[in-house]
């Protein structure tokens, strides 16, 4: 685990675009079990592809006019628990970090994980973020 000191601008890069962060597993629990409707979960994490990739991708992708109901962010390496806990929820999937998953009504139905991530730019994983939220995501919501 990192100092926190050193994590927040991490953590607030995605709070900061309305992404709430869960940080234990009940958390987690009341964000996905028999909640309706879309729910955008991203393990965060402190490595490089994360900084330069995934955290500006959902910032950019955020900007669409079709997004989940709901966004959270887990913090791998950090909480532990809330990020085991996420990962249980992405069935078929290993742990990986970063990572994207949207979920409708608690069932994992995409999955964005490192791989898709790490040798992408983040101009390639937003518009795929983007095409994700509007073939699953309901109404259109104001932008940001």
């Amino acid at each position: 685990m990192y100092p926190e000191i050193m994590v927040i601008p991490m953590r607030e890069e995605l709070t900061r675009m309305g992404v709430q962060e869960l940080r234990t597993s009940e958390e987690v629990d009341r964000a996905i079990v028999n909640q309706p409707g879309t729910t955008m979960v991203v393990v965060n994490s402190i490595c490089g592809c994360a900084a330069g990739r995934m955290r500006p991708a959902v910032r950019i992708a955020l900007q669409n006019s079709t997004r989940p109901e709901k966004m959270f962010s887990v913090f791998a390496g950090q909480d532990k628990e809330a990020t085991d806990r996420a990962r249980s929820y992405f069935t078929g999937y290993p742990p990986s970090s970063p990572s994207i998953a949207l979920l409708r009504d608690g069932k994992l139905i995409h999955m964005m994980q490192r791989s898709d991530i790490e040798h992408r730019e983040a101009v390639d994983i937003a518009a795929e973020l983007k095409k994700m939220f509007d073939k699953f995501c309901g109404k259109p919501v104001s932008v940001i």
